[in-house]
């Protein structure tokens, strides 16, 4: 699938087709028509190969001005096997931001200073083999963490905020919204609205299907008022038809 940090397109192209769960998490799909990126194994219906680009991490799909996907959302992949077949410094790089090294006042230069480089190299070899910087894929796993929050919690955003490692709210808000373009509470509403309507066929009747079956019931009544009965012919003459008694 993966040689360094080139993905092989007709794999990746096979895999999100058939949505092959053995490779969630290992790229991400982004449809250009819509600037969506999703997971392999999205449940929408796969875009037209032509309109489709793959990016080794989430974070460099982002980078690339894409939007991550509410349907398959792309926090919940399993894991981190992107990162795998990265150089070894990348992924221990990787594995320090993911424990949350960049989260506090550490910068690129504290990490580059951890792994016995500088902070220049560091951030070619992250964008030769994460598609995207050190920061950008710090941010990246702090929007996701905050976005499993939110989905999962009942948590307050403030404490969402901090909880995901971000320094203030007011980052916290700004990620968020650069990512999903929508603040993290209208994300929450809108999931709690469709946990509502898939709850409603086994919860509390739902009213819509009735008021959508009105309706055609009374078409239906109309109809059925307006076939004619049983009729029969005597000498040329139609008359209706009656039961002998």
């Amino acid at each position: 699938m993966r040689n360094g940090a080139v993905l092989d397109p007709k794999a990746c192209d096979r895999a999100r087709i058939a949505r092959d769960p053995r490779f969630d998490g290992t790229f991400y799909t982004g449809v250009r028509t819509t600037r969506i990126y999703c997971r392999p194994t999205c449940p929408v219906k796969p875009a037209k190969s032509k309109n489709v680009v793959f990016f080794p991490t989430a974070a460099a799909a982002e980078r690339a001005g894409f939007r991550p996907c509410l349907r398959c959302r792309p926090e919940t992949a399993p894991g981190t096997p992107a990162w795998q077949g990265a150089a070894a410094t990348v992924s221990r790089a990787l594995r320090l931001i993911e424990r949350g090294f960049l989260d506090g006042e550490a910068r690129v230069g504290d990490l580059a200073d951890a792994l016995g480089m500088t902070a220049r190299h560091l951030r070619r070899l992250f964008l030769r083999h994460a598609g995207a910087s050190p920061t950008a894929v710090a941010t990246t796993r702090r929007v996701q963490r905050a976005k499993a929050l939110v989905d999962s919690t009942a948590m307050s955003m403030s404490a969402i905020a901090f909880a995901a490692g971000f320094a203030s709210i007011r980052r916290f808000n700004a990620a968020f919204r650069a990512v999903y373009r929508r603040s993290p509470s209208s994300v929450r509403r809108a999931r709690a609205g469709r946990r509502v309507a898939e709850r409603a066929p086994g919860g509390e009747p739902s009213t819509a299907p009735q008021r959508r079956a009105a309706p055609r019931r009374a078409v239906a009544r109309r109809a059925v008022a307006e076939v004619p009965g049983p009729w029969h012919s005597s000498a040329g003459r139609s008359r209706p038809w009656r039961r002998a008694h």
